[in-house]
């Protein structure tokens, strides 16, 4: 009852504290077992063992209302593919809208999103709310297997979809979905995972009926305006207790994988609070310009990254809605690296770029709340792909990982060591899952020993995982932290920079952070994750 008791000191108050709270509790439990169902049902370890996936609810007229715990880089976007949705098409009962448009409110081709209208049984022309599932999809296509390589532009990257119905009056539209299966590497997979999603729709449609028949319309309508309004409340109090001012910060990406000069790539930020309007303003101008390779971000990347960092000054329990939202303003300059326009590729942006947007965020809150912000993450995703035949069964495969890191140290406690931090939310793909869905063998997994930085708390530890191909195959790697090393804070130590080998039987050779080559069968990559900086000095 903590926040709703900050809600009721507001000058603004709720009908009924109560029934918004258990209101609240029931969507996001909804938003929740969405997840649960596609994590259940899905084919592709990336979605059922990885948990690369989102889901979330939303009113009439496209707000999110409730999230689910799932992956930050797509909950802050996914409101502008329900809208892109909505705007593109009339959706009518038994339809189901399918986009991965970066374009269009999504993040990179990978992520898949649909988006289903749930209906009052009173009104089957408008309606009253939507839910909508995500997940990042092993292969889309493209010119590298993974989709989640070096491009020069978006077209090389994968098929992107634009806002379509892949159901249409509860019947499967069968052309767009041979449309996407011949065009992508493991048809059989991405079909059953694609299934998935549409019956994770299903059961979220199904549960958010019987909510309206418990509630009926005119209070689901009241209950939803609530709950954003009290989102906003509780974001507009939480500004008033920051400092006025102006706060800036700037960190670097390695570079673009295709300039011979490695040129670092800069992200700067400006936080500017006001703390009597209640109301802040984000403006990345100074950032560098959108680059020729795959780690440029749209504009909806970095409002996600703004999103997470913003309700992360939140208590745990405020509920995740648009509302969070209204007062704050965030300005990316167009055509830079944090809001690329087409025919820009944008692979990496949704994976490497956000996690240096949310560095420099946390880097500029940190000169207005010292105590309370931590020092640098591991600050990369460590994107890993491995494509090829599988000799088994003479079909495709695709396999992606992302690869854990350090968590930078906190002002009161250490960072945690091999965990996945900030814009994403995933697992690892367990051992016995990897080497029974793939012809791969892991050859080590452990922590990577004194990689966090030293200081009064000490960053979190990285992780080496070592992967044998045992069959030829093509390895994609998409990361970053291998230069600029995770800042510390307060006196810290900078975490350590992560390293990428390959390990043959005659060498062992250091890789760039992001490339592409064919590997020979017993080959074997290794990759050694960042740590997290220090806090304070030692």
């Amino acid at each position: 009852m903590q926040l709703i008791t900050e809600a009721i000191a507001t000058p603004t108050t709720v009908s009924d504290p109560i029934q918004l709270a258990v209101f609240k509790s029931a969507t996001h439990s909804i938003a929740e077992e969405i997840g649960a169902a596609l994590r259940r049902t899905s084919f592709s370890p990336n979605i059922k063992e990885r948990r690369d996936y989102s889901c979330a609810v939303f009113d009439s007229g496209g707000q999110v209302i409730a999230m689910g715990d799932h992956m930050p880089v797509h909950l802050g976007s996914m409101p502008m593919s329900v809208r892109a949705a909505i705007d593109a098409m009339t959706l009518s009962p038994g339809d189901i809208a399918i986009l991965n448009d970066p374009y269009a409110g999504g993040t990179h081709l990978p992520d898949i999103t649909m988006v289903l209208p749930v209906f009052a049984p009173e009104d089957q022309t408008h309606p009253l709310l939507y839910v909508a599932a995500r997940a990042h999809h092993a292969d889309v296509g493209g010119f590298y297997p993974g989709s989640m390589g070096l491009c020069r532009e978006i077209y090389q990257e994968g098929l992107r979809i634009p806002p379509v119905k892949i159901v249409e009056a509860g019947k499967l539209n069968r052309s767009v979905l041979q449309l996407i299966l011949h065009n992508v590497r493991t048809p059989g997979e991405r079909e059953g995972d694609l299934m998935s999603q549409i019956g994770s729709c299903r059961v979220g449609e199904a549960s958010l009926q019987e909510l309206i028949e418990k509630y009926g319309v005119p209070l689901i309508r009241r209950l939803s305006t609530e709950i954003l309004d009290y989102s906003e409340r509780l974001m507009r109090a939480e500004l008033a207790r920051v400092p006025a001012g102006t706060f800036t910060a700037e960190d670097f990406l390695d570079s673009d994988g295709f300039d011979p000069e490695n040129t670092p790539i800069s992200i700067r930020a400006a936080i500017t609070f006001d703390s009597q309007a209640r109301t802040v303003v984000i403006d990345f101008a100074g950032s560098s310009p959108q680059v020729a390779s795959s780690i440029n971000a749209v504009y909806a990347i970095t409002y996600s990254a703004v999103y997470y960092v913003f309700r992360c000054l939140l208590p745990e329990s405020a509920p995740a809605t648009a509302g969070l939202m209204r007062p704050i303003t965030v300005i990316a300059p167009s055509g830079s690296i944090v809001n690329a326009v087409l025919p820009a590729p944008v692979a990496g942006g949704n994976v490497e770029t956000s996690q240096r947007i949310v560095d420099v965020l946390l880097r500029a809150l940190a000169q207005a709340l010292p105590d309370r912000i931590p020092a640098a993450s591991s600050g990369t995703m460590n994107n890993l792909t491995i494509g090829g035949v599988d000799p088994r069964t003479g079909r495709p495969f695709a396999y992606y990982e992302t690869i854990a890191g350090g968590m930078g140290a906190r002002p009161t406690a250490d960072g945690v060591s091999g965990i996945h931090t900030h814009m994403t939310n995933s697992s690892n793909t367990p051992v016995e899952a990897l080497e029974y869905a793939y012809p791969l063998r892991v050859r080590s997994y452990s922590y990577r020993p004194n990689s966090g930085g030293t200081g009064k708390f000490h960053g979190g530890d990285g992780l080496i995982r070592e992967i044998e191909v045992t069959a030829p195959a093509r390895i994609t790697l998409l990361t970053d932290r291998r230069i600029f090393r995770p800042y510390g804070l307060a006196g810290g130590d900078s975490g350590a920079t992560g390293r990428s080998l390959l390990v043959s039987k005659d060498e062992s050779k250091e890789l760039p952070g992001k490339c592409s080559f064919e590997a020979k069968a017993g080959d074997v990559i290794r990759i050694e994750s960042p740590g997290g900086g220090g806090w304070g000095k030692p």
